[in-house]
Parts: structure tokens; C-alpha cells; sequence
């Protein structure tokens, strides 16, 4: 039987709790574990992908099984064949969530019909924490320790440091 390979793809600006918990227990479904950090053409972007890269891999560090990756101008599905991924990962908060999901698996089913998506529901004490929102509490300088891991919290003092703009 072939490696069961997981592609978690998400913009992670920045990375949350939420995310590494979906990480955490998705690592533990998959041999290997692909994380993936993608253009997102809808989002405006607080931190540089090179910064984003940084703060995840040091946000899942222990995790053996897992390998953060970085993908420019390219579909999840397109990444996942080139990697031989089995199975694309999407966590779920709620139902807003779910539409959004359920319009993306009709295009990935149609572009990659190989390709297996799974859904991991949010932990209720994780289910209201976005980057959206975080990025939020960063321009406000507010305190943002109980949502993010120390990566990013490094990160943003580091910026405040050097009065860079947020």
C-alpha cells in the first residue's frame, strides 16, 4: 500500500492555534504532511511569504511527518500531483466555512478527481480565531498571545521594535 500524503493549504497570514491544532491532528492521519502556503488573491497580506514560511516552520518544528512548503502562481491540485499527495486537508470552523469548502471541492473533484479531501472540525475554544482577525488585533497592538504560537508573536514585537509599519 502506496504513503497516505496529506496537502494542507492555506495563506497563514499569520499562522493561528487553530491552524497548528488542524496540523497537529492532521499530522497524525498522514505519513507525511505536506503544509502549504499559497497566493491568496483575495486577501491582502500583512506578513511577507518568506516571514509566513518562517513563522510555521517554527510553529510545527516537532513534528516530524511535516514539511512546510511554499507555492507561487500554482492551483492545490497542481502542488498535490507534483508531490503525490493522496488527500487535501481543510479545516472547518462552521458553516460559512463549509459553503466555501463545498464550492472548492466541486472544482478540485473536477481538476484532481484522485485527489481525496478531508475535513477536520475546529475545536470549539479555537472556532472564532482567523488571520483576518488577528491581523486585526496587530494593527491595534493588541495582545494576541492566546491565538497565535510564539513565532508570530516574535515576529510582530520584532516589527514594533524597529517601528516598521504593521
Amino acid at each position: 500500500m502506496s504513503d497516505k500524503i496529506g496537502l494542507f493549504a492555506g495563506s497563514f497570514d499569520p499562522v493561528t492555534n487553530g491552524h497548528v491544532d488542524i496540523i497537529e491532528r492532521a499530522s497524525k492521519l498522514f505519513d507525511k504532511l505536506y503544509v502549504g502556503i499559497f497566493y491568496n488573491k483575495d486577501k491582502a497580506g500583512l506578513f511577507e511569504p518568506e516571514v509566513r514560511q518562517q513563522m510555521l516552520k517554527a510553529a510545527v518544528v516537532d513534528l516530524e511527518n511535516v514539511c512546510v512548503i511554499m507555492a507561487r502562481n500554482s492551483l492545490a491540485v497542481d502542488v498535490a500531483r507534483d508531490l503525490k499527495v493522496t488527500h487535501l486537508v481543510r479545516g472547518l470552523r462552521g458553516s460559512e466555512d463549509l459553503e466555501h469548502e463545498a464550492r472548492l471541492d466541486f472544482f478540485n473533484r473536477e481538476l484532481a478527481p484522485e485527489l481525496e479531501t478531508v475535513y477536520l472540525l475546529t475545536k470549539l475554544d479555537m472556532k472564532y480565531i482567523n488571520s483576518t482577525h488577528v491581523r486585526e488585533l496587530i494593527y491595534f497592538k493588541s495582545d494576541i498571545k492566546k491565538y497565535v504560537p510564539a513565532s508570530v508573536i516574535k515576529e510582530v514585537e520584532k516589527r514594533f521594535e524597529n517601528n516598521q509599519k504593521i
